[in-house]
């Protein structure tokens, strides 16, 4: 796998921890943990401005990608214990060739970087598994343990915490289906466990060495059949039990299919999830409970949990995935959101597409397509809503509490980032974002994003009424603000250009 030979360093002297995928669900959780354990973290992820926005004291940020192996180097150095909490299901088809080519590439640079040991979440593996989400978490802990350093592998099944996507394809068919026609996979079996449980595992396993090199089951201490998770969540957030009619012809395959007019988890994800359902899943986890003993928390409980996480959440200053803030402080209202957006490329400074960004709404309108925009406010202005409330406090200039119309704001960092909250009536909740960000000296692009957590079947509906709209209008909304962008940079070149203006002297 690796050029040399594999030569760990002595034991405790690399003393920083990297999770490697810090922005997914068991990273952006992880982090703050071990963080309270008090080890020094490294994260890492593609993207380096969504890690930014997570606010983590202490915590160094590093920009890498498992498919792009230069990009690893400074990502590994000096690490002692290497979380690898990557896969490629977001990607759609052929995720399972990406997620093996993305293993080997981390196994041989966590070897040239002197990596003393790696933790990789996987998931639990049925005898029988054809799903190609089980069979690809598996080839990714074998392709990991090709290499010389040592892996320590954790297969789990369904994690019950806020965000996972499991928990949140359940909550949205509990909440947006009061009868739901489902295949025979809601009688599956599997042993779900609590995030706080599956983090105290990962937390404490590296620096066990008993663990090393071993793959462990984890779950929780229930086994429950997919229908009676979905019962005792309407249970824990008093709503009415769903009925459930399970179809011995509709297979997982066939259900997946129209999961994105049902949930709000990226459609990718959920099918990848839905189509490994058709197993039992089982834990053999007594030697992990061994090795590290705690209480384990029922499915009731560990609902409840979410919830109260959730509740305690605070304000936000732009949007984040399933904050509840976002989502009005509603349970009902689905933790992913659906979205649409357009961007455009202005030759124009960020200072002088901000200047235009900031002028949105009230006497100057939105840019493009207003006609648009007045039918939306006069159907909310019908149904008692502030659609026709038009105004803002001054023409050019904001400050977060500001309303624009119909919207506040909520979020503001000068010349990168508007966020408005949606104020309109409507079954879900919203937000609209601008992001501003330098491509060149010259250039700028502008990116306009709506996102909308729906609240049961009338806003998925709601959502799917307006999406086309939605495209066509911030295409053209970013499009007109870059015009306008433009055309005060080039007037202020012209200016500037001729100088400062010379007064001839009165006769």
């Amino acid at each position: 796998m690796s050029g040399r030979a594999y030569e760990p360093s002595a034991p405790g002297r690399r003393d920083t921890c990297v999770v490697f995928g810090a922005s997914g669900y068991i990273g952006s959780h992880l982090v703050p943990r071990l963080l309270a354990e008090g080890h020094r973290v490294r994260a890492s992820a593609r993207n380096r401005a969504v890690l930014e926005a997570r606010d983590w004291p202490g915590v160094e940020i590093v920009e890498a990608d498992a498919l792009q192996p230069a990009t690893l180097g400074p990502a590994l150095a000096d690490v002692g214990v290497a979380y690898y909490l990557v896969h490629s299901m977001a990607a759609g088809r052929d995720f399972g060739r990406l997620d093996v080519e993305a293993a080997a590439n981390f196994a041989r640079a966590a070897a040239d970087a002197g990596v003393e040991r790696i933790v990789y979440l996987g998931g639990l593996v049925p005898e029988d598994a054809q799903s190609e989400h089980i069979v690809s978490r598996r080839e990714t802990g074998d392709v990991l343990r090709q290499g010389p350093v040592p892996v320590i592998e954790l297969r789990a099944g369904v994690i019950v915490g806020p965000g996972s996507a499991a928990i949140e394809v359940m909550r949205d068919l509990v909440f947006h289906l009061p009868v739901m026609v489902t295949p025979r996979w809601v009688y599956s079996k599997s042993p779900p466990i609590a995030l706080h449980d599956l983090l105290t595992y990962l937390v404490k396993l590296p620096w066990i060495a008993e663990a090393e090199g071993r793959v462990f089951d984890a779950g929780g201490p229930q086994t429950l059949t997919y229908e009676q998770m979905m019962r005792i969540l309407a249970d824990v957030a008093g709503r009415r039990q769903p009925w459930i009619l399970p179809v011995p012809v509709l297979t997982p395959k066939l259900s997946s299919y129209w999961l994105r007019f049902v949930t709000s988890v990226p459609t990718n994800i959920a099918r990848a999830l839905i189509e490994g359902l058709k197993h039992d899943f089982a834990a053999d986890d007594a030697e992990l409970r061994r090795l590290v003993p705690q209480r384990l928390t029922g499915f009731a409980e560990a609902v409840e949990m979410v919830f109260e996480t959730e509740r305690r959440s605070g304000m936000v200053a732009r949007w984040t995935e399933g904050a509840f803030a976002v989502r009005n402080q509603r349970l009902d209202y689905a933790y992913y959101a659906k979205r649409a957006s357009g961007s455009a490329l202005c030759r124009a400074t960020p200072a002088e597409v901000w200047d235009v960004v900031t002028a949105v709404g009230g006497d100057n309108g939105y840019f493009y397509l207003d006609s648009l925009w007045t039918i939306r406010e006069a159907m909310d202005w019908a149904i008692g809503g502030p659609g026709l409330k038009h105004g803002r406090r001054h023409p050019s200039e904001l400050r977060v509490g500001d309303r624009i119309d119909s919207w506040k704001v909520i979020g503001l960092e000068p010349e990168r980032r508007l966020s408005l909250a949606f104020g309109m009536k409507a079954p879900g909740a919203g937000m609209l974002e601008f992001e501003v960000e330098p491509v060149t000296e010259s250039t700028t692009r502008v990116t306009a994003t709506a996102y909308w957590h729906p609240a049961g079947a009338a806003g998925l509906i709601y959502w799917y009424a307006f999406e086309s709209a939605h495209k066509l209008l911030f295409s053209g909304m970013t499009g007109e603000i870059c015009r306008r962008a433009s055309r005060a940079s080039r007037q202020s070149a012209t200016t500037e250009a001729a100088g400062p203006r010379q007064d001839l002297p009165p006769r």
